[in-house]
């Protein structure tokens, strides 16, 4: 695996390397505006040693910070009556610049894209404010507001421990707390340069616009950052559990994953988007882990897969441009379910209980998949989910932003348009492929779990996985009553199904994200 993996990340280099001041244009008349989109082949995996989250800091820099020649309010004041704005965005590989205004005002506002991008201040009052917004995610923000993402974010950790993809992208506390003003303006030289970005512009233009921003953009620094090159996660064999002990968690949330060596840039990866589809399509109650988990047993709000990252599921319904990676994952995210402290709060009947729902929704995830891995898709299932696939993807590019954010995705693959490449892939797709490249690539017994749960949840999930107990699912005598004779023969056997656990992690919350 580890050849393989190299050898594509030497390519994908090969290919950015390439593609540097490609300019990506996508003209449309009469829209009314103009989306810049400037994609850094940097990303969180330039982050030197010891500090982590320089990338982003300095991303944020450029668009939330002053220039020589204007104060961050003063730029603020100047855009509004445009209806203007500006932002930045970060990745593991990438980092995503981004301009978008009318075209009546296209003028006076690149007058200020030209300022942020070329005249930069790192004045020591926009670091400390933004530096300071950066740490509290770290060290408060990941931790409180979403213990699905928590969870998600930690996976990450564990699956690509020890390589340039394990820490935050917003970095750790103390690689934060430890970046300087000279490291800011270094980093901006070094990997903000015209020699590693993609220039990327759609809407209403002059003709020659395009030619004018990559002609300016010569402005930026004339390094050559070394390009990133390989990832070579960790091998984790068997399964493994870590539970996140965390003081007044609702629920336990569930996330799992494996290293998975395929990506966009191979064409059988449009036969893995059907499979995952037809398990766990993001937000699609069709899907079979739904309709087990949450339809059948109103366990949770949903159960969904992944073969690549997903930014922002909890508030994206349709995948988001801007996270290409040579990378990717396999992931499976249950939202959270209920507590044995939760369930016995809330009913008499199950005063008893020892242990929430997590061991039995795992049990039944995984239960899902190996079936599926192992019997295939039907011919009527995989007919369905192809044609749904082709109709939804074309969903993704809905808007001028998300298609020119798709358009430069797709270079980094070194594809062209890969929304139409994959309406090609998909219609040639046979079932066959479909049910082999899940066998090949697709490797269960190796899932990695992450458990975000309450204080309460942890020995009872400790001793479940560790002595290898039975998961018995405990429903409400209301919720029992209305349920079918199957589902319930169901849950007998889902109850013991093989959960072999090598190992399992406790740690506590306020202990994550520190420092690696």
């Amino acid at each position: 695996m580890k050849k393989i993996i190299f050898a594509l990340a030497l390519a994908f280099a090969a290919s950015l390397c390439a593609r540097a001041q490609e300019v990506v244009s996508l003209p449309m008349p009469n829209s009314g505006k103009v989306v810049i989109r400037l994609m850094f082949r940097n990303g969180s995996v330039a982050d030197p040693k010891g500090k982590e989250g320089l990338t982003m800091l300095t991303a944020s820099l450029l668009t939330e910070g002053s220039t020589k020649n204007y104060s961050t309010a003063a730029l603020q004041k100047t855009m509004y009556p445009w209806a203007a704005r500006m932002g930045s965005f970060v990745d593991k590989e990438v980092s995503i610049i981004g301009f978008e205004c009318p075209t009546l005002y296209l003028n006076e506002f690149y007058a200020l894209v030209k300022e942020v991008l070329l005249n930069p201040a790192f004045d020591s009052s926009d670091v400390e404010r933004v530096r300071s917004n950066q740490k509290n995610f770290v060290d408060e923000v990941i931790r409180q507001s979403s213990d699905e993402e928590y969870g998600k974010k930690y996976l990450e950790y564990i699956l690509f421990k020890g390589t340039p993809y394990q820490h935050l992208k917003q970095g750790t506390s103390a690689g934060i707390s430890s970046i300087t003003i000279d490291d800011i303006k270094n980093h901006y030289r070094n990997y903000f340069t015209r020699n590693n970005v993609m220039i990327g512009i759609a809407g209403e233009f002059p003709l020659e616009f395009p030619s004018q921003l990559k002609q300016d953009l010569q402005g930026l620094s004339g390094a050559t950052p070394e390009f990133f090159r390989s990832v070579v996660p960790p091998v984790n064999k068997g399964m493994n559990v870590t539970i996140i002990s965390k003081p007044g968690a609702l629920g336990s949330a569930i996330s799992a994953g494996f290293p998975l060596e395929l990506n966009r840039s191979g064409d059988y990866f449009a036969a893995l988007m059907v499979a995952n589809s037809w398990l766990g399509e993001h937000r699609k109650s069709y899907s079979r882990l739904y309709q087990k988990i949450r339809e059948a047993r109103s366990m949770n709000y949903g159960d969904y897969t992944y073969i690549e990252w997903y930014e922002g599921g909890g508030g994206n319904m349709l995948p988001p441009a801007g996270t290409p990676r040579s990378m990717n994952y396999f992931s499976i995210w249950l939202r959270p379910v209920q507590t044995a402290k939760g369930l016995k709060g809330q009913y008499e009947e199950l005063k008893d209980l020892r242990v929430g729902h997590a061991p039995f929704a795992m049990r039944m995830a995984l239960h899902e998949m190996n079936e599926l891995i192992e019997n295939g898709m039907s011919e009527e299932d995989f007919q369905q989910t192809r044609n749904f696939l082709r109709s939804y993807s074309k969903l993704y590019v809905e808007s001028m932003s998300k298609k020119l954010g798709y358009a430069l995705d797709s270079r980094f693959y070194g594809r062209t348009d890969w929304i139409q490449e994959l309406d090609v892939l998909l219609s040639n797709l046979t079932r066959e492929q479909v049910n082999a490249i899940m066998k090949k690539y697709w490797r269960t017994g190796d899932l990695q779990w992450v458990i975000v749960t309450d204080e309460s949840e942890v020995e009872p999930l400790v001793k479940t996985f560790k002595d290898g107990l039975p998961a018995p699912m405990s429903y409400s005598n209301g919720l029992k009553a209305s349920l079918t004779k199957e589902i319930l023969a169901e849950d007998e056997i889902i109850n013991v199904y093989p959960f072999s656990v090598n190992t399992v992690t406790v740690i506590n919350s306020d202990k994550t994200f520190q420092g690696e």
